[in-house]
C-alpha cells in the first residue's frame, strides 16, 4: 500500500510542482464541462423557439353565403394566424409561397382554397362536400422542422373544425331552445288532450253499446215510459230494498279488509317458501357445477325429479297471487300492485323454465359436460332471477303489497256507501222522476231519429282516435313530452360549447421537470464524464516510468492502483466542475441537487475505472476500444430518443451498457428518485467497477508482457506513441 501511495503522491507533487503540467491538468479537468454545457444550454428550449420556422399561407378563398348571411372562412383564418406567433406565419401568394418552398425560403406553405368556404356551406344540402387545406412541406431543408410545421397545419384544421361545430351546433339549439319553449307554455293543454283521447278510446266500446242500446231503448221508449209510470211504486219499494241491501255490502267489506290484514302473514309466508325453493335450487345447481369438472359419471348430475314436481308447484302459487293482486288492482287501479305483479309473472316464469331445465336434464346425461353445463347454468342464473326477486317481494310485502290491497277493499266499501247514498236521494226524487217520465214521452220520437245517426257515425270516429291514440303510444316509447322539452330547453350556448369540444385532457405530470434542457442533463452530463474520461488517457500516460522504487521493483497491481489514483481525483475534479456548473452556472433543474453531485462523482469514478482499466491493460487498443464504447452509448443508452424507436441490434445491446444506469441514475436526481431504481442502477455499475477491476488485475501483467515486443514494433514506425 505505500508503494501505491508513493506513486499517487508523486503523480500529485508533479503536477502541483510543474506549472505546464498543471495548466494542462486544469484544462483536462475544466473541458468535459465546457461539453456538458454547450449541449445542454443550446438544447435548453427548442420548441420554445419555433416562431422563427416560417410557414407561407396563402389564402384564396372567395367567401360565401349561408342562410343570407355572407361568411368568410379563409379570412378568418387568417386573422387568427395573425395572433398565432408560436410560429413564423408569412402571407403571400400561391405562386410567392411554392417559390419560397423550392428555395429553401418557408419551411412549408399552407394554401386555403378558392372554394374553401362554399365547401363548407354545404352542410346544409343534400350533399355536403368536405372542405380542403392545401399543405406543401419541403423535407430536405431539415429532419424536426416538418413535424413542427406539420402541427402547425394540424392545428389549423382543428381550430376551423371546432369553430365551425361550435357555431352550427349553438344554431340548431338555439332553435330547439325556441320550440322547447312554445311546447312547455302549450304543456298542460296538450296533456289534456291526450288524456281525454285515451279516454274516449277506452269508452269507445261502451259508448257503441250505449249507442245501440239507446236506439233499441228509444224505439220502445213508449212503451217503457207507459210500464215505468205503472211500475214506480214497486220501484220505490226495490230502492228501498237496494238501500239495506248495499249497507249489508259495505259491513261485508269492512269484515273482509280485516280479513286481508290478518291474512297478510299467511301470504307473507307463501312469498317465504317460494325463495326458499329459489335458494334451494340455486344451492343444488352450485353443487352439480362445482362438481361437474371432476365428474366422470354424468348421471348423477341431474337434478332431482323431486325439484321438477316442486318448482311446477311454486311456479304455478306465483301465478295465483299474481292473479288475486290483478283482481283487487282492478277495484283500486295502482302503479304499485302493477310492478309486484309483473314481478310475480317473471318470478312463475322463472320456476316454470327451470322446471323444464329439470326435464331435460333427465335426457341430457349422456350427450356430455357440453350439454350438461350450459343448461346448469341457464337453471343456477333463473334460481339466483327469482330468489332476488323474491326477497324483493318480500322486504316490500308490509310497505307495498298488504296496504295495496287493503286499499282496494277500502275503495270498494267506499263505493258501496256511495252507492247507498244515490239510492237515498233516488227515493226522495221518485215523485220527482215521475213527471220527468211524463216529460219524456214527448221527446222519444226525435231523441230516436237522432240515435240513429250517432250510432251511424261511430265506427269512423273510433277509427280516427284509434289512429292518434296509437301514434302517441309510438312515441311516448321512444321518451315523454317532459323529457323531450327538458332537452329543448338546454342553455343552446352550452350545448354548442360541449358537442365543438366533448372531452378535455386532464393531464397530471409525473416527476415534472421545467424545460428541455434540464430534461437532458442527464444524458448530456453523463456524456460528458465518459469523453472526460477518454481526454485522460489520450493526454496523460497509464503507465508507471520508473519501475522501481528505492530499488524494489513494483508489482502490477502496485503500478495499475498507483497511477489510478491519480486518474480517479482528476476524474473525480472533472465531475464536480460539470455537475456543480450545470446546477449553479447553467441553473438546470434537479429535484435533488445533492444526489446530482454524488451520483455524478460515482459515475465519473466508474467511468474513469473502465477506460483506465481498458487502456492500463490494452494500451492503444483500449483507447480504441473506449471509443466504440462511446459511439455504441450514444445511439444505445436512450439518452436522446426512446430506446423503443431505435433499430432492434441497439434495443439488444441497451441492458448491457454502463450508460444506460449513469443515465438513469442521474435522472433520478433529476426529476424525483424512485428507491428501488436507484438502487438497480448503482448496483450495476458496482458491477462494472468490479469486472474492470478483475479485469485490471487479472490480466494486466500478462497482456503487457505479451504484447511488449508489438507494441514496441508499432512504436518504431514513429507513427504510433
Amino acid at each position: 500500500m505505500k508503494k501505491i501511495l508513493f506513486i499517487y503522491g508523486s503523480d500529485l507533487r508533479g503536477i502541483v510542482t510543474n506549472w505546464a503540467a498543471a495548466i494542462i491538468i486544469l484544462g483536462l479537468i475544466f473541458l468535459p464541462s465546457l461539453y456538458a454545457w454547450f449541449n445542454i444550454g443550446a438544447s435548453w428550449d427548442p420548441y420554445g423557439q419555433t416562431s422563427g420556422i416560417k410557414i407561407a399561407v396563402a389564402n384564396e378563398d372567395t367567401g360565401t353565403s349561408m342562410r343570407g348571411q355572407s361568411i368568410a372562412l379563409g379570412e378568418e383564418i387568417v386573422n387568427s394566424l395573425h395572433e398565432n406567433h408560436n410560429i413564423g406565419w408569412v402571407f403571400t401568394d400561391r405562386d410567392k409561397a411554392i417559390r419560397g418552398l423550392k428555395n429553401g425560403k418557408y419551411y412549408a406553405v399552407i394554401i386555403i382554397p378558392a372554394h374553401f368556404s362554399a365547401r363548407i356551406a354545404t352542410v346544409l344540402t343534400p350533399n355536403p362536400e368536405k372542405a380542403e387545406i392545401q399543405y406543401y412541406v419541403n423535407e430536405k431543408i431539415n429532419a424536426v422542422a416538418p413535424k413542427i410545421t406539420s402541427k402547425g397545419a394540424s392545428s389549423i384544421v382543428s381550430e376551423v373544425s371546432q369553430n365551425f361545430v361550435k357555431t352550427a351546433n349553438g344554431t340548431i339549439f338555439r332553435i330547439f331552445n325556441e320550440i322547447g319553449v312554445e311546447l312547455r307554455q302549450e304543456l298542460p293543454l296538450i296533456n289534456n288532450a291526450r288524456h281525454l283521447a285515451f279516454q274516449m278510446v277506452q269508452l269507445f266500446p261502451k259508448i257503441n253499446e250505449a249507442a245501440n242500446i239507446a236506439v233499441t231503448d228509444l224505439q220502445k221508449g213508449q212503451t217503457i215510459v207507459t210500464k215505468v209510470q205503472k211500475e214506480l211504486p214497486f220501484v220505490a219499494d226495490l230502492a228501498q230494498k237496494g238501500e239495506g241491501l248495499v249497507s249489508q255490502t259495505s259491513d261485508f267489506l269492512a269484515r273482509s279488509k280485516d280479513a286481508v290484514q290478518a291474512a297478510g302473514p299467511v301470504a307473507k309466508e307463501t312469498l317465504e317458501q317460494l325463495k326458499q325453493m329459489a335458494d334451494l335450487a340455486d344451492q343444488t345447481s352450485n353443487t352439480l357445477l362445482s362438481g361437474l369438472d371432476v365428474a366422470e359419471d354424468l348421471e348423477p348430475l341431474q337434478l332431482p325429479k323431486h325439484l321438477e314436481t316442486g318448482l311446477t308447484a311454486a311456479a304455478k302459487g306465483a301465478d295465483s297471487f299474481g292473479k288475486l293482486l290483478s283482481r283487487l288492482q282492478s277495484i283500486a287501479p295502482s302503479s304499485r300492485p302493477s310492478a309486484k305483479i309483473a314481478e310475480l309473472d317473471r318470478i312463475a316464469a322463472d320456476f316454470k323454465q327451470m322446471a323444464q331445465i329439470v326435464k331435460e336434464l333427465s335426457t341430457a346425461a349422456g350427450q356430455g359436460k357440453d350439454v350438461i353445463r350450459p343448461l346448469l347454468e341457464k337453471f343456477n342464473g333463473l334460481a339466483k332471477d327469482a330468489f332476488g326477486r323474491l326477497d324483493g317481494l318480500i322486504g316490500s310485502f308490509d310497505s307495498t303489497i298488504l296496504p295495496a290491497m287493503t286499499a282496494a277493499l277500502e275503495q270498494a266499501q267506499k263505493d258501496a256507501n256511495h252507492t247507498k247514498g244515490i239510492l237515498s236521494e233516488a227515493l226522495s226524487d221518485l215523485p220527482v222522476v215521475s213527471g220527468i217520465i211524463k216529460d219524456a214521452q214527448k221527446g222519444l220520437v226525435v231523441a230516436t231519429t237522432e240515435a240513429k245517426t250517432v250510432r251511424g257515425r261511430l265506427p269512423e270516429a273510433e277509427r280516427k282516435l284509434k289512429e292518434v291514440t296509437d301514434h302517441i303510444t309510438a312515441l311516448e316509447k321512444k321518451g315523454s313530452l317532459e323529457d323531450l322539452i327538458k332537452l329543448l330547453n338546454l342553455n343552446y350556448a352550452k350545448e354548442g360549447d360541449f358537442f365543438a369540444e366533448p372531452v378535455i385532457l386532464k393531464e397530471t405530470r409525473m416527476f415534472p421537470i421545467p424545460n428541455y434542457g434540464s430534461a437532458m442533463s442527464p444524458f448530456f452530463t453523463t456524456l460528458s464524464l465518459w469523453v472526460g474520461g477518454l481526454l485522460l488517457v489520450s493526454m496523460l500516460t497509464v503507465e508507471v516510468h520508473n519501475k522501481t522504487i528505492h530499488g524494489v521493483p513494483l508489482r502490477s497491481y502496485q503500478e495499475y492502483f498507483g497511477r489510478f489514483f491519480t486518474f480517479l481525483t482528476l476524474a473525480l475534479l472533472q465531475s464536480l466542475f460539470v455537475t456543480m456548473g450545470d446546477l449553479w452556472i447553467l441553473g438546470t433543474y434537479a429535484a435533488e441537487p445533492l444526489q446530482f453531485i454524488l451520483f455524478g462523482l460515482l459515475i465519473s469514478a466508474v467511468f474513469m475505472l473502465m477506460i483506465y482499466t481498458l487502456v492500463s491493460v490494452f494500451g492503444n487498443v483500449g483507447k480504441a476500444m473506449a471509443i466504440v464504447l462511446l459511439v455504441l452509448q450514444l445511439a444505445g443508452s436512450g439518452g436522446t430518443f426512446p430506446i423503443q424507436v431505435t433499430p432492434p441490434f441497439f434495443q439488444a445491446i441497451y441492458p448491457y451498457l454502463p450508460f444506460t444506469y449513469g443515465i438513469g441514475l442521474m435522472r433520478e436526481a433529476v426529476g424525483g428518485s424512485v428507491a428501488g431504481l436507484i438502487t438497480r442502477d448503482i448496483s450495476i455499475l458496482l458491477i462494472y467497477a468490479g469486472l474492470s477491476l478483475i479485469l485490471g488485475l487479472g490480466l494486466k501483467r500478462f497482456v503487457n508482457r505479451t504484447s511488449a515486443k508489438w507494441v514496441k514494433k508499432a512504436k518504431s514506425g514513429h507513427l504510433i506513441h
